[in-house]
This record gives C-alpha cells, structure tokens and sequence, in this order.
C-alpha cells in the first residue's frame, strides 16, 4: 500500500525553492527534491512534468497570493494602495531573489520571462486601475499601464518608493504628496 503524504505538493514546492536558495537552479534537481521529501522522483513527476513546471508552479502560486494583496490594496487612497502595491511586488521580488539572479535559471526562463512580462504588467494594470481612477487624467487605462510597467522596472531596479511617489503623485490632484510616503 502506497503511503500517504499530507500536503506532498505544497512540501515539493517549498523544497525546490528552499534548495535553489541554497544550492542555486542548476544544482537542484527533481532527484534532489524527491530525496529531501522522502519520495521516489516518479512521485514528483505525478504532481510535475518536469523542474521548471515544478519552479514555474511555486512561482504562480505566490504571485496569486500577492496579487490578491494588491487587490485588496487598491481600495485604499492613492499613496497608500500605491505604497502596499510597491511592497507586495517588492516582497516577491526579495522572496524569489536567487532564483531571478541565477545565471541559470535566466538562461533557462528567458523566453519565458519575456513572453510574460505583458502578462504581468496587465495584471498589474487592473489592479491598478480601481486607484488610477482618482487620477486627473482622461485616460486611465493607459495612466495603469504606465505605473504597472513603472512598478515592475523600478522595483526590480531597487528604486525606493518614496522615489516612485514623486513621479506618480503629479498624477493625483493634490491627494498625494511627499509627506504621505514619508515614514
């Protein structure tokens, strides 16, 4: 009788991210992952085609999660969504940061990340939409496209928010200002 392992898939995907942390993406393994959990490697394949469904999967996974942050963030008034918006991506950034600054890996997702850059920037661009709409602007739509390509490049970069906040308050009448982001 085959034993019963409780939460098996959400234990691969912690352990694959926890080993790319250590060992970085090209030494961890299928073979490695199914040896830390005390599973066969043909388990692993039941739940994954391979490691980098097993990679992309963790990764879709906290990106729902702090996507749904976002959303609920956007409910806020300008500055404030806008700063939590900056921190959830800025979280998953710093989460993920040996997996996207392995060599590796880059050479491996390359086509991947750039096929999917859109993807996130309209994702982001909804969530931002609802705060967009406080904007003094005609076009909010393309006002949410703008920050969402901001938010992804300058978090990425590091760029603090408080630097953010200076370009996209000249947006908002008046409602945001340098004092509100200063903490």
């Amino acid at each position: 009788m085959p034993k019963i392992i409780e939460n098996l898939r959400e234990q691969l995907l912690l352990e694959a991210k926890k080993q790319i942390a250590e060992a970085g993406y090209g030494k961890t393994t299928v073979r490695s992952i199914a040896r830390a959990c005390g599973v066969g490697v043909g388990t692993v394949y039941n739940y994954f085609r391979s490691k980098d469904h097993l990679v992309a999967s963790f990764l879709l996974s906290e990106w729902q999660a702090r996507l749904d942050a976002m959303k609920a963030a956007a409910e806020d008034e300008p500055a404030a969504a806008m700063r939590r918006i900056h921190g959830e991506l800025a979280s998953f950034l710093g989460e993920n940061r040996a997996l996207f600054a392995d060599a590796k890996a880059a050479e491996v997702f390359a086509l991947s990340f750039s096929r999917y850059h859109a993807m996130l920037r309209e994702q982001l661009a909804s969530v931002l939409l609802p705060v967009c709409e406080q904007a003094k602007t005609a076009d909010r739509a393309f006002l949410a496209r703008f920050f969402a390509e901001a938010l992804l490049t300058w978090t990425t970069a590091d760029v603090p928010f408080s630097s953010l906040w200076e370009i996209f308050s000249v947006f908002f009448d008046g409602r945001g200002n340098k004092t509100q982001t200063e903490e």
